[in-house]
Order: C-alpha cells, then structure tokens, then sequence
C-alpha cells in the first residue's frame, strides 16, 4: 500500500468542504491526508476547526501583500512546498489564482463548483439557475487550470431543482452532494500517479 498522499486545503472561511474532507481523511484506507489547511483570512473560521483536528494551519492574508498576486502567491506555494504538500484542494478560495500558482501545481489542484459544469461557471449559481427556469443543477470537482471553473472534470453529482426553491434551499442541497462528491474525487486522485509539481523544487 502506498503512503497516504500529503493534501493541502486552501480555504477562505468556515470550510464545510474542508470539515468532509478532514472527515474522510480520517479513515485508515483513505489514501490521503490532510497536512495543512492554509487560509488568506487570519480569521477564517475553517482554521480554528482543523487545529482542533490536530492540523497544521497557516495565515497567508493577502492584504499585507497590497495588489501583487505574484509575492503573495509565491508564499502559498513555499508554505506548501514546506509541508511537503502532493495536493492542493481548494474549498471556498476566495481568490482568483494566478497561471504561477496553478501551473505549479497543475495535474494536483482540484476544485469543487457550485454547478455542473460547463454551465454556470463563476458566482451566484444557485441564483442564476433558478433564475433561468433549470430543473437540475448540482455540483462538480474539477482540476484547476488558467481558465476560471474550465479544468477537467472529475466527478459530478446532480440535485432537482423542487418547486418554490429558493437560492438558500437549493444551495442546500447542492451543499449535501459537494460534503459527498469532493471526498470521492480526491479518493480517486490520491490513489493513482500524480504528475511532477512544476518548477524547481
């Protein structure tokens, strides 16, 4: 059996998707485990719950870093390399990243969307697909790439859009299937080879 695959979470906020992925990490036949959670937001409440956990955390905040993505990126990727990270998850990354970080990592990024994928990429899908008379929506992970929510798919799940849905009711249920689909996905990821981290080490 090989070793588990050291996974980095980058969050921005309570990390409901870090708290499931934390959870599956948990088991002793899941091939992956969670050696860091990084936050742009000192506050982030996702921090305090992985340390409770017993895992690493780091504050990268962005502010300090005023408008240059470059410097600030530049110190996510050393804090990951530093923790000997083979995988990055993002789970509510309020940041667009640039094409360093994401080609550094390419082939080991994965992502999880608020749809499914290639439709509603981007913010408020909940809204957009009531808005636009759906019947299904769901959600989707997806390897990172330059272009946003564009990456390879993964895996997806599928809700129905219910009559007298509104944003809230229906992003719980999306909600539901991501805490399930994102585990499996990097289940998936973690038990097969993984490409070269781009860059000098």
């Amino acid at each position: 059996m090989q070793p588990k695959r050291r996974t980095a979470i980058l969050i921005s906020g309570r990390g409901s998707n870090m708290e499931a992925l934390v959870a599956a990490a948990a088991a002793a036949d899941y091939p992956a485990e969670i050696v860091l959670v990084l936050s742009n937001r000192p506050d982030a409440g996702g921090l305090a719950t992985a340390a409770a956990h017993g895992i690493a955390t780091r504050a990268i905040d962005h502010r300090p870093f005023g408008g240059d993505r470059a410097a600030h990126e530049a110190a996510v990727d050393a804090a990951l390399r530093a923790a000997g990270v083979e995988i990055v998850c993002l789970a509510g990354y309020l940041r667009l990243l640039s094409p360093f970080l994401v080609g550094r990592w390419a082939g080991r990024m994965l992502n999880i969307h608020p749809s499914l994928l290639p439709a509603y990429k981007g913010l408020h899908t909940h809204e957009r697909v009531l808005a636009a008379g759906e019947t299904r929506h769901g959600c989707t992970v997806h390897l990172v790439n330059e272009d946003l929510d564009s990456g390879p798919i993964l895996a997806q799940a599928e809700v129905p859009v219910l009559p007298g849905d509104t944003p809230e009711t229906l992003a719980a249920r999306v909600l539901t299937e991501e805490h399930r689909l994102y585990p499996e996905a990097l289940r998936e990821v973690a038990s097969g080879p993984l490409p070269r981290v781009g860059g000098p080490v």
